[in-house]
Parts: structure tokens; sequence; C-alpha cells
């Protein structure tokens, strides 16, 4: 099993390549699902949980191609030969349930097993379920699989979300294209990735209109079809890699990030005493002097704090001058890294969904261990501000999430490597 180990109090100087979103892509990927023409994705990332997508879809009938090492895929869905989204793929991704709305509003019915993924609380898809009702479809669990049907099709309605879910509008986003007549969409995700995905149905001749806003109205078309379309730049990945300069010192460009895509982060990391600054390419940031401020985070839907970059946050806050608090509002079990970062010599009390962190004038290596995507990639930050060596254990969940971390960093003068442990 591979393990990263980092050897801290390098100074970082350079540039680092943002790669296309994760979570835009496994949003994207299933929208060919929608059309029997190839869809085209250029700037996808290269990561695994992308290549589980890509096996699901594959396992669904799709022709799946990979261009130019991985950086753009070609998806071709002429007809969907099976309809069930098997647990043993499922399971390993809860991006996996997008599958369900565009099978639904093709086929008029999917098969799909409730969805697994990282441990960071509960998920769970009722409001995809609610959604897919309001627009006509008929819906049993049974066996730990979603069975629906919508037989004559579905039909537009208005879904009113109770509470902000990022994958529900994604799958009601898709589903709503092939919809008799208009969907609306209340309090939908704002997040830039539901943005992209509906660029990418307006692409391939959806009618979308409010993307960005609480409000999302679709007008159903007959059909869509094929079109080629860029992902968005990864913004949890542009604010992880935003985080390396401001823990270890120097002075790191961001090529192809936005910090619109970030900009409750980099408001809280200038609070902080870093230096943010746009640039032609991409977004500069820098620490030369002084010891970090704290500040009170509070996670929120986007344009908030977001959630996925809490962990990352807090190995900073952990050097800082004073207490900073973090407080989770979207998962109540996104507090495991506060352990491993104890290990290091962190001073952090967590009490429900609440953390105390008291900075400490250094870090010291450790060995320690992943315990969710955001978890990993955060001990690997605090291992670049820490005296001496940090061993970060069960780094496959870093791979679903992060391409090539240790070369990007290395680029930019951190000392960093990929260890294999040999069985015994």
């Amino acid at each position: 099993m591979d393990s990263i180990l980092v050897r801290g109090g390098r100074r970082l100087a350079g540039r680092i390549p943002i790669s296309g979103a994760k979570n835009a892509c496994l949003a994207l990927m299933p929208a060919a699902l929608l059309t029997d023409d190839p869809l085209t994705l250029t700037n996808a990332p290269r990561l695994s949980d992308i290549r589980t997508m890509r096996q699901l879809l594959e396992s669904l009938g799709c022709e799946v191609a990979s261009l130019q090492a991985g950086g753009v895929l070609v998806i071709g869905a002429q007809e969907i030969a099976n309809h069930t989204a098997d647990y043993d793929i499922v399971r390993k991704m809860r991006a996996s349930i997008l599958v369900l709305g565009p099978m639904l509003a093709r086929d008029g019915h999917a098969v799909v097993s409730l969805p697994g993924g990282c441990a960071i609380g509960a998920r769970p898809v009722d409001l995809h379920l609610m959604g897919l009702e309001r627009l006509g479809a008929t819906l049993e669990l049974r066996d730990g699989y979603v069975h629906a049907s919508a037989p004559s099709g579905l039909r537009g309605g208005v879904v009113d979300f109770p509470m902000v879910s990022v994958g529900a509008t994604e799958n009601l986003l898709m589903a709503a294209t092939l919809a008799r007549g208009t969907t609306v969409l209340r309090n939908a995700a704002r997040e830039p990735e539901i943005v992209d995905l509906a660029r990418c149905l307006r692409a391939m001749g959806a009618q979308i209109a409010g993307e960005g806003t609480e409000t999302i109205e679709i007008e159903g078309v007959a059909r869509l079809h094929g079109a080629t379309h860029p992902v968005v730049a990864d913004r949890i990945e542009l604010g992880t890699y935003m985080l390396a300069p401001a823990i270890a010192g120097g002075e790191v460009e961001l090529v192809g990030g936005r910090r619109e895509l970030v900009a409750a982060f980099a408001d809280k990391l200038e609070e902080a005493g870093v230096s943010v600054e746009e640039t032609a390419e991409g977004v500069k940031v820098s620490r030369h002097n002084g010891r970090i401020l704290p500040v009170d985070v509070e996670t929120a839907p986007y344009p908030g704090f977001p959630t996925d970059l809490q962990a990352q946050m807090m190995a900073l806050l952990t050097l800082a001058d004073g207490v900073s608090r973090l407080e989770e509002r979207i998962f109540e079990n996104r507090f495991m890294h506060a352990p491993e970062l104890t290990r290091m010599g962190a001073r952090i009390e967590v009490h429900g969904g609440a953390a105390t962190v008291t900075g400490v004038e250094r870090l010291k290596g450790a060995p320690v261990m992943a315990t969710d995507l955001r978890a990993s990639v955060s001990l690997i930050l605090a291992g670049l501000g820490a005296e001496g060596e940090t061993r970060v254990a069960r780094v496959y969940h870093l791979d679903r999430g992060y391409e090539r971390v240790e070369e990007k960093l290395s680029a930019c003068g951190a000392e960093i490597e990929r260890v294999t442990e040999r069985a015994a």
C-alpha cells in the first residue's frame, strides 16, 4: 500500500497547473447518457474517481475513449444496453447516483444501487428521489437498489429542495432536459460545477436558464445532441494548492485558477495574513514573513466557505498565532483528520460540529493516517510546514481527487515522494 513521505521546512516557489474539476467531470460524464451522439470532454482530470465513473458508464453500454493522455474523454451512448448500475461499482463513489436521472429521462427506466464513497457523514439520496417523483417517476427501494420507472416519460414540475444539494440539483437538471414541459428547481445549488454542467447541457441543445442562482428553469426538449465541452478548473484543488505556500512559506502561482471560484476561501486566507493576487494566468499566493493570524471559519454551501477545504484550512490554522474556530455546517463527521494533526503537535479540541484550534509555533513530522480524500491532503500540507519527516498512510483516498500531487509540489521545491510499502 502506498504512502506519501514529506520532509518539511522547504519554502516553495514556482507554478502549479490546476486540473479540471473532479466534481464537475463526474456530473458531465453521465450527461452523455442523454444522447446517442458522442460527448467530448476536454481538460478532464486523470483520477481514480474518473476511472470508476468510466467503468460504470461502460457497464451500461457506453463506449469511452481517452485521448491526449487522458485529458480528453469521448463518451458515446448510442444505446443504453444495460439499465442496472451494480453495487460492485456504485459502492465506490457517491457520484454514481448521477446516472439515475439521465437513464430515466432517456429510456424511462433505471435500476441503481444506493451509493458509497468517503465516510464523512450521511449524504442521503432522498432529495434525488423526491425530485424525480415530482417529475412523474415511480420509485421503489428494494434490496439496496433504487428501481425507477417513467414508462410515458418524465414531465416538467416544480421541485422545492428543503436543503441545498449539489448532487440532487445535478441529477434533476439532467433529467429535466428531456422531460415534457417546464421544470423549476428552487433552492438549487449554485456551485460552479452546476454552472459548468448547465453550459454543457446547453451546448447539447438543452434550454436552461438561471444556473448559478437559487432558481433554475428548464424547458424540456425532445432530443439532445453531442457537443465538445471543457471541464471547469477544480476549485478545491485550487484552494488546496493555495494553502501550500501559506503553510510552507514562499510564493506559488496557480495556473488556470480563478479567484472567483474560491472567493470566500481567498478572503479567509487574506484575513490570516496570506497574500492572494490575481494574475494574467491564474492566482498567485505568497507568505514571506510572520506567523499566520487566527481566523474563524464556518462552512456553507457555495458561495460560502467550501466544506471540501475545511480540513486543509485546519492544517494552516494549527500554525496560527492565536485561537481559531472552525464550524462544520455541511457534514457532521468531518473532523477525523483532527486526531492525526494532533499527532504532529497540533492543539485541537473537537466538540460536535465545531473545532477549536490553538496555534503552535511549529508542527513536528510523524506517521499519520488518511481517513478520507480531503483529510489526506490536509496531512500532506501539514507535513510541508512541519519539522522532520511526515509519512501519510492510506493515500488511496488521495488518488480519488488529486492528480500528480507529488509532481506538482516537487516542482515548486517541496521534498515529497510516494513510497510503496511491501507486504511482509
